[in-house]
């Protein structure tokens, strides 16, 4: 009893933090990908959604990761838009570089 209790908790506590897109709890290097890029990050709303990024709970963060390129970190509102952004990564990622673009232009 006590175990599942302290599993529990211990979920609940990543949960809050980052969470990977799979809908499993963050490695500690991803974890340090996500919290570093939180404050550089230069987007206010979901990614997918368009809803406010905390609207919904914290944001969820998630690293993209593609072999041979660099991995990107991204935010969401919630769990639920990591799969719209896995079935079109392309698509979003360019919303991400355009905003990006325009972060360093200030």
């Amino acid at each position: 009893m006590k175990s599942s209790l302290r599993l529990l908790a211990l979920v609940s506590v990543l949960t809050l933090g980052a969470f990977a897109a799979d809908s499993k709890p963050a490695d500690s290097a991803d974890a340090a990908l996500i919290a570093e890029a939180r404050a550089a990050y230069p987007l206010k709303t979901c990614l997918v959604s368009g809803e406010a990024l905390g609207s919904m709970g914290g944001a969820v963060g998630y690293v993209h990761k593609v072999a041979g390129q660099p991995d990107r970190v991204v935010f969401f509102c919630c769990g639920g838009c990591t799969d719209d952004f896995k079935a079109e990564p392309a698509k979003f990622l360019a919303k991400l570089d355009a905003a990006q673009a325009k972060s360093a232009k200030k």
